[in-house]
């Protein structure tokens, strides 16, 4: 495990891969805060990619919590046969729909308790709905933070809660909300699970991985003789 990163180094790394990007949005599709909350659950051990080939059709058939309840689960299945766990995922967005509907009267709550006490919503869902809608400096911690967190030594943690309670404390709070998404991008597009891209990364000037992946052959130019 490479050793932690300094406090004072961490402002630097989050702007560095921040990539000019000052207020990241999520890559799934949605227009409302309950669409947000229906594509996060589908999203659980699926890509946003696979998420987002599925939620047009689902959300043009059942765009609300009212909708969603209506068409139940055996009426959801169909529209998201394509992804993976669809059939329990199928029974939750009923569920959760349902259960809006008669707590919430349709909307999605603000407040963490509520979120997860819908069925299908965990901690992670729920940090990152608290964090697209409604603004909050939650970090929501999947596999491409959790694998940051680790190996850039900016919150080392064993296991998800303990590198999210890591990163609320080492992050500066004028950063927080950003940072999620930053750090989720930097992993799904620079910070590879099977191979880091050190060589193109930004903010490997302040990251302590100690094996840092050099530029592949490939990519070097090509000496030509004179």
């Amino acid at each position: 495990m490479p050793k932690l990163m300094k406090r004072a180094d961490i402002p630097a790394f989050l702007t560095a891969i921040a990539a000019g990007n000052p207020d990241p949005k999520t890559e799934l599709h949605y227009q409302t805060a309950f669409q947000l909350l229906v594509a996060v659950v589908l999203s659980a051990q699926t890509t946003d990619v696979a998420v987002n080939k599925v939620t047009p059709a689902l959300f043009t058939a059942a765009p609300d919590a009212a909708a969603m309840a209506a068409l139940g689960a055996e009426g959801i299945g169909p529209f998201i046969k394509s992804i993976g766990l669809w059939s329990a995922k199928a029974k939750n967005v009923a569920a959760l729909a349902q259960l809006l509907l008669e707590r919430h009267g349709g909307e999605v709550p603000g407040e963490r308790e509520a979120l997860e006490a819908l069925p299908g919503v965990g901690r992670k869902t729920a940090n990152v709905v608290l964090n697209e809608v409604f603004g909050q400096p939650t970090m929501a911690v999947d596999t491409h933070i959790f694998r940051l967190g680790n190996r850039t030594g900016i919150a080392p943690g064993a296991t998800p809660r303990a590198v999210e309670d890591q990163l609320l404390k080492r992050i500066p709070k004028e950063m927080l909300k950003p940072a999620h998404l930053w750090l989720i991008l930097h992993g799904r597009y620079v910070c590879k699970a099977r191979a880091p891209e050190c060589w193109r990364c930004p903010g490997a000037t302040w990251c302590t991985y100690p094996e840092k992946t050099p530029v592949p052959a490939e990519t070097k130019p090509r000496r030509t003789k004179g």
